[in-house]
């Protein structure tokens, strides 16, 4: 496993895989970092998961397949939320299945294992673990948590409830009465985990295909509880995604980093399926509470790929930890963000031609053309200037300064914008300009009859003046 920094987000970018995914939950086998999600499609089109595994958290491969329903005699449908564990040589993921709605009908959850971490995996039982309502609860969204005596328990529970309940040391029967630990306002996926002698249950509240999807936590002393709730950790930020819920907990062996590994909506999707999957730093507060956390905005594509950006024009290209476009007459590529008032950082490198490349800000209505947009650009030119203009399916200069400019050197540029107040720098080189047309829109680079390259990308909504 390759040393993990403290970084604030995943620096090469969320979603940090490719596709449609939720409900992620984690672990670390062998020094590698393992995610196993539920593929998000209709609930007839679940019938397979697949796992995601990295020894860095920048670089993913993928493991398609891991479990279907073709190992899995009783499951049909609406395979959800794996969740995984090891224990005497054996991988085991807990699974839910057939969405069931009462307990007449075949369903709940599963438990399947393996020889490896990617599978395959079998049922291990035969039948469901669990395939009834117990205490109200729905028998989906598990999590198993393995507390420092080696016990382990299966948290779990759809329907507004939640329960707890031992499970065997062979991890394939439940042990004792289930418990109910309902916190208020709980909808599902329970996630539990351990800091500093305190238990930690954390849960998503509001409807799974609505913009508020969240989740809150709850704090205890024992692992059965009782759990006290605390307040909310992450929720929807329009100007990065909706529907952030339904996560795992990922703390880094041997330190005290831990991130919040989740799914989330893009902002201009509207199909409830089409959730993706991204993690940011978790922090605690010196008494163990939880600090709010941040959906970050960076990608320095480390990872070989443009997860996330959309383009239009040009040929774009993530090789050598570095985004690279072609000459064109105005190619564009966004993040599918809303900021308005930003602190966006990005270096900008010319490759080729006599034009310009920089940032786009407050971008709506974005086409394939050479000012086929509304919204702003700064950009450094060939021609030796930095430039800031307004788009608006035409061009007009709002500024621009003497600025020496090299083929192949990498410029350091910032705008900061606040309201109608905009400035630009490129290293050392401002400029200044009021513009108040457009307030709010998305993030990305352009090239303008020049080919150059992009990196190190962070958008961030400005700090408040003093």
């Amino acid at each position: 496993m390759s040393a993990v920094p403290d970084q604030p987000t995943a620096e090469a970018g969320n979603p940090f895989v490719d596709g449609w995914y939720a409900d992620p939950d984690v672990a670390v086998y062998d020094g590698r970092y393992w995610v196993y999600p539920t593929s998000s499609r209709p609930y007839d089109e679940q019938t397979y998961l697949d796992a995601f595994s990295s020894d860095d958290l920048v670089h993913w491969t993928k493991h398609p397949n891991i479990l279907t329903t073709a190992n899995v005699s009783w499951a049909r449908r609406a395979v959800w939320a794996p969740a995984p564990v090891a224990r005497n040589g054996k991988y085991y993921l807990f699974f839910g299945a057939n969405d069931i709605q009462s307990d007449a009908e075949l369903g709940g959850i599963g438990v399947a294992v393996a020889d490896k971490p990617e599978g395959p995996y079998v049922d291990a039982i035969g039948a469901p673990l669990i395939d009834r309502f117990i205490n109200g609860a729905q028998p989906i969204d598990q999590d198993v948590f393995v507390d420092d005596d080696g016990q382990a328990y299966l948290f779990y529970g759809g329907w507004g409830h939640a329960n707890v309940v031992r499970l065997s040391d062979d991890l394939t029967s439940t042990v004792g009465d289930f418990r109910e630990i309902t916190p208020a306002n709980y909808t599902e996926g329970s996630q539990v985990f351990q800091r500093n002698g305190k238990y930690y249950l954390m849960w998503s509240e509001g409807g799974w295909t609505g913009p508020d999807y969240s989740v809150s936590y709850a704090m205890a002393d024992s692992v059965l509880g009782p759990y006290t709730k605390m307040g909310k950790v992450l929720t929807q930020d329009p100007a990065v995604a909706k529907g952030s819920g339904h996560n795992g907990v990922l703390n880094v062996p041997g330190t005290d980093i831990w991130y919040l590994v989740y799914h989330r909506r893009p902002l201009s999707e509207t199909d409830a399926n089409h959730r993706q999957l991204a993690y940011d730093r978790m922090t605690f507060a010196p008494d163990g509470t939880i600090n709010p956390v941040t959906m970050g905005v960076r990608d320095n594509f480390a990872d070989g790929n443009a997860n996330g950006w959309r383009t239009y024009g040009s040929s774009w290209s993530a090789t050598d930890g570095t985004y690279r476009a072609t000459a064109s007459a105005g190619g564009k590529a966004l993040l599918d963000t809303n900021f308005g008032d930003l602190t966006y950082d990005a270096d900008v490198t010319l490759t080729s031609g006599s034009g310009d490349a920089g940032v786009v800000f407050r971008v709506t209505q974005p086409a394939i053309g050479t000012d086929s947009y509304r919204g702003y650009y700064a950009g450094i030119s060939a021609a030796g200037r930095l430039v800031l203009g307004r788009a608006n399916y035409g061009w007009t200069q709002l500024a621009a300064v003497p600025l020496a400019v090299t083929p192949g050197r990498r410029y350091h540029m910032r705008v900061e914008a606040r309201g109608p107040q905009i400035t630009v720098y490129a290293d050392n080189v401002r400029l200044d300009a009021t513009d108040a047309t457009f307030t709010t829109g998305a993030t990305g680079v352009r090239v303008f009859q020049a080919a150059a390259g992009f990196d190190n990308i962070s958008v961030a909504k400005a700090a408040a003046a003093n």
